[in-house]
């Protein structure tokens, strides 16, 4: 069975096809949140040479909110089109690595910040917002011997290893029926309510 993942929710961009246990197609790329011209040219490259997939995932974040929402988009157009299985999935989840267990932190804007922990590969604990101060008590508090990942630099956190998601890593946990996706409609993941900003009269 085909799984076609789609991943924008950082810096670094990436689109994968896995077939049973191979991964027939990978890119990555420095994903400008502004220019999303090579996603579109790599997913074009993609659907040319494997045709429609049996089942689609993208990550949900958090993250890139611009970012996540063309993925979101771009996944709902092909499963329109292909009738495939859609899922989403935390992005965070699927970050490069081999630890079984690691934290997350990131930069929520507004002075705050959020802390996750994924435990194979599953949310043990859900992105909570904090200030500074709160995140660097909770920081603190982590055994020494956790990895603490984010996903744009904090200079602020050194203890924070640079790492990104990957499709590739999706694409390989969607083989899992046990795991708790996301079923459509998808959203990305809100670390907040939506600001709105109304227009003066």
């Amino acid at each position: 069975m085909k799984m076609l993942a789609l991943e924008l929710s950082s810096a670094r961009g990436s689109i994968a096809l896995v077939d049973g246990d191979k991964i027939e197609f990978e890119r990555d790329w420095p994903n400008d949140r502004k220019n999303s011209g090579p996603f579109f040219e790599y997913l074009a490259e993609v659907q040319k040479q494997f045709g429609n997939s049996d089942t689609i995932i993208t990550g949900l974040g958090p993250g890139s909110y611009a970012g996540t929402r063309i993925a979101i988009s771009a996944a709902i157009g092909l499963q329109i089109a292909s009738q495939s299985r859609l899922v989403g999935y935390p992005s965070i989840c699927a970050i490069e690595c081999d630890a079984p267990e690691y934290c997350v932190i990131g930069d929520a804007r507004r002075n705050s910040y959020f802390y996750a922990r994924v435990c194979d590969r599953n949310l043990a604990e859900p992105p909570t917002l904090m200030s500074e101060p709160e995140l660097r008590e909770k920081v603190a508090k982590i055994d020494k011997k956790m990895p603490i990942f984010a996903t744009e630099k904090l200079p602020q956190f050194d203890q924070a290893e640079l790492r990104y998601p990957a499709a590739k890593m999706l694409a390989q946990l969607v083989t899992n029926a046990e795991r708790n996706f996301a079923r459509p409609p998808l959203e990305p993941m809100y670390l907040r309510e939506p600001h709105i900003t109304i227009p003066k009269k």
